[in-house]
């Protein structure tokens, strides 16, 4: 059980002035920058062979991680085994209404198959019904199933669902659960990542938690929007195309 009285405190005192944005993080410039992104393919309709080409690709230019749906776990492991890139995959994507011990099962059978890092969505429907120990047993739960793996969990709030108070909970609560990074969006809700969403995410959980920004990142200028805002690892389709630009920004 968690006591909610001192997190629901410190959203009240967050909703009237955040903390400041801490020290700006600056990304790597050039081909490097590539070690800041998790270059993904979680369409519905995404092929082996679609995978494959992903991997290679992540391999060429040494993503931080290929993002994949689960079924493409083993593959992205196999065709990974031995490069300097992770497999991360989803889990409860993209509505997150699954059952803590459902997202936790799930979570060890990826784990299991190769991941090495989870992108879990939260229970958004919990988050807005105020059940918010929910929320947190629901985090706490894959939290640690991936802990115990030594695998980072990031934890997804489709922040284009929230109001700023739901935000700022969600935030506090996945931090206080065990979250490694928040994370802003599956890509599949009506909005995606913004310049002030990943602020807010950053001044409230600090420099202890990693913000992934997700959805809607489709350039290098984008890209640089959100690591100027608080970001520290990106997730997007089109990496490759934002490596040529940064390669021509040097």
């Amino acid at each position: 059980m968690i006591d909610l009285k001192p997190l629901l405190a410190q959203a009240e005192a967050y909703e009237r002035e955040l903390p400041p944005l801490p020290a700006t993080l600056t990304a790597p410039a050039g081909p490097a920058f590539a070690a800041w992104i998790d270059h993904t393919l979680l369409k519905p309709e995404a092929t082996a062979e679609q995978v494959k080409t992903l991997c290679a690709e992540a391999r060429e230019h040494r993503f931080a991680t290929v993002c994949v749906n689960p079924a493409y776990v083993p593959l992205a492991a196999g065709l990974l085994r031995g490069a300097r890139v992770g497999v991360c995959s989803v889990v409860s994507f993209p509505l997150g209404a699954h059952l803590p011990a459902q997202k936790a099962e799930e979570a060890r059978l990826v784990i299991e198959s190769g991941a090495t890092e989870i992108d879990m969505v939260m229970n958004i429907g919990a988050m807005k019904g105020g059940a918010y120990e929910l929320v947190y047993e629901d985090v706490k739960a894959v939290a640690e199933v991936c802990h115990r793996h030594k695998v980072l969990l990031k934890v997804i709030l489709e922040m284009c669902y929230l109001t700023q108070r739901e935000k700022i909970l969600a935030c506090l609560l996945s931090k206080q659960a065990g979250a490694d990074f928040v994370k802003t969006s599956t890509g599949f809700g009506p909005g995606g990542a913004t310049v002030e969403d990943v602020a807010l995410m950053r001044r409230v959980v600090g420099m202890e938690v990693g913000v992934k920004a997700a959805g809607g990142i489709r350039t290098f200028k984008d890209a640089l929007a959100m690591v100027g805002a608080g970001a520290n690892r990106l997730g997007t389709s089109v990496g490759v195309a934002i490596l040529q630009e940064a390669r021509t920004a040097l």
